[in-house]
């Protein structure tokens, strides 16, 4: 079905576009991963740059969602581009997909930079692009051409001399981007001995064929199968007959560091400065993207201990991953995992902060961290999937937002040969009720049965502090008030954290219970799992209470009542 054009670039537009981008992205990534070969032949560019456009479209629904649904409540062009380049950042994988994010933040340093203006034209769009073009070339501290940051700047330039609306300097930008692409493997030793063009290059190209079909309602001739007009280099290959350098998708570039690191970062713009001058020491393929206290990381190194360690100095690294090229991942540190026989069943969940992570990793679970406003993407999960290394697994999302996503990676695993069964949790209360009663030794379905019926039993409620004023199940709160959340409706409007939390409990106990947990935020007040164990005990005979702390995990206070 043609998509309905956008007239100018509003938040409406940033939806649409990264929605086509996805899609688009999606149909070219095994194309695009069969023809990675630079920097390393590792077969994943076509992955990397979907994982991270989903992470970005994840985040602009979250703006969208906390403006409701009708046409006049959509939030303004500054929110949804903020939320397009905070999500790709936070979600960036690999060098292609940490280009990509800064790609898409310098276009939303432009398209921001007014946060009153609903929308821009094409002129607007055509400062955008240049901005994107500029700032991932200086994002990249050895900038090479014949890649992805050579496509950008041709699809700048091309704009550059185009007058007209959004859907010309589109059109343009496309263009400019295909012949810069054609161009690559002339630039390139490795893209022409390959016979293949720049694989960044080709996700940016569909990344803009999205972007013309935004403004114009119509998909550009080249798309995810084309082979002829753009992939040919003067007499190479097509793509149906592309194959890698090496031996494969695992090969290691000869010569080249051994090892991929990324980490997230949170530090000040002077200790990022020195934390690239000693990283472009270390190793290669270095790229920096962020700001505003917050970074993505990529390096090849041979000391992955040393680079992170250099993370650890220039301020609070963390969503560390490090990748033996050819080997596979080694999470946080830099030595080789052994082989080993693949477990007949295991647990992955989703879980809000880090205490939950060391309880359920105790409990012999994987775990996903998710962080506050950060969602885990489903490529997140299927990779957590794969780290279990078992025949069968449950998956607990432990969030009721999380439902599509992990129903998607479900059924990603699935088509892998592994056994999944998707347990709706809406809690990381629930999930601890199911992990209690997990036996791996049972059969499968006795299992997911017994968890599913644990997690449907536990009632699950949070206290929170108010970020707006807004409507709710308990009447109009205000900014600052403490909401007390059962079920996921707000049930009690309070000021007072302590006095909120035990109202909450009151009115879950009074239907029965046997079992209270806690799970305290960092945020918490110190004495309240003190007051609230205090008060069940005094009020409700033979109803325990268990207390977890849970670290940065969004919430003051998590509640479960069996």
């Amino acid at each position: 079905m043609p998509q309905v054009p956008q007239t100018f670039f509003d938040a409406l537009a940033v939806r649409t576009w990264c929605g086509l981008a996805l899609r688009a992205l999606g149909r070219a990534r095994e194309e695009i991963d069969a023809i990675n070969v630079y920097p390393v032949a590792d077969g994943d560019t076509g992955t990397n740059l979907y994982l991270t456009m989903e992470s970005a479209v994840a985040a602009v629904e979250a703006v969208f969602d906390g403006h409701g649904t009708l046409a006049e409540r959509k939030p303004p062009l500054a929110d949804a581009a903020r939320a397009m380049a905070h999500g790709a950042l936070i979600g960036a994988r690999g060098n292609s997909g940490t280009i990509l994010a800064q790609l898409l933040r310098g276009m939303a340093q432009v398209l921001a930079a007014d946060g009153e203006t609903a929308h821009t034209d094409g002129e607007g769009l055509r400062l955008a692009l240049r901005r994107a073009a500029d700032s991932a070339r200086h994002a990249v501290a050895h900038p090479v051409e014949g890649t992805v940051l050579s496509v950008a700047s041709a699809a700048a330039d091309a704009a550059d001399g185009t007058e007209g609306d959004c859907g010309s300097v589109a059109r343009a930008a496309y263009g400019g981007a295909c012949a810069a692409l054609a161009a690559t493997p002339g630039q390139l030793a490795v893209l022409e001995r390959a016979g293949v063009v720049d694989a960044g290059g080709r996700g940016l190209v569909a990344v803009l064929a999205a972007l013309v079909e935004t403004f114009t309602g119509e998909s550009p001739v080249f798309g995810a199968h084309a082979r002829v007009e753009v992939v040919l280099a003067s007499g190479a290959p097509d793509v149906a007959d592309v194959t890698l350098c090496g031996d494969g998708p695992e090969a290691v570039q000869e010569g080249g560091p051994a090892f991929e690191v990324i980490y997230l970062l949170e530090a000040d713009d002077s200790a990022v400065t020195r934390l690239r001058q000693r990283l472009d020491v270390l190793g290669d393929s270095l790229v920096v993207v962020g700001g505003d206290g917050l970074w993505n990381v990529h390096v090849h190194v041979d000391d992955a201990g040393a680079a992170v360690e250099a993370g650890v100095e220039a301020g609070r690294p963390y969503r560390i991953r490090i990748t033996h090229f050819g080997l596979g991942d080694v999470h946080t540190t830099g030595a080789e995992r052994p082989p080993r026989e693949r477990a007949q069943r295991a647990v992955v969940a989703v879980v809000p902060g880090e205490g939950l992570a060391g309880l359920y990793g105790e409990a012999g679970a994987t775990t996903v961290l998710a962080r506050p406003g950060e969602p885990p993407a489903s490529g997140e999960l299927v990779a957590a999937v794969r780290r279990a290394h078992a025949r069968e697994v449950v998956l607990l999302p432990n969030d009721a937002e999380l439902r599509h996503t992990a129903a998607a990676a479900a059924e990603q695993a699935r088509a892998e040969g592994i056994r999944v069964a998707l347990i709706p949790t809406r809690s990381a209360v629930q999930g601890i009720a199911a992990l209690a009663v997990h036996e791996p030794e049972r059969r499968f379905d006795e299992d997911v049965v017994s968890m599913t019926s644990a997690a449907g039993a536990t009632r699950y409620a949070e206290v929170a502090v108010a970020e707006r004023q807004s409507w709710t199940m308990a009447g109009i709160c205000q900014a600052g008030d403490v909401l007390g959340l059962v079920d996921g409706d707000v049930a009690v409007i309070g000021a007072d954290v302590t006095a909120t939390a035990r109202a909450v409990l009151d009115r879950m106990l009074a239907a029965g219970g046997e079992l209270v947990t806690l799970v305290l935020g960092d945020e918490a007040p110190v004495s309240v799992a003190d007051i609230l164990e205090i008060h069940v005990r005094e009020t409700y005979l033979a109803v325990d209470t268990v207390v977890y702390r849970g670290g940065r995990q969004g919430a003051l206070l998590l509640i479960g009542v069996e």
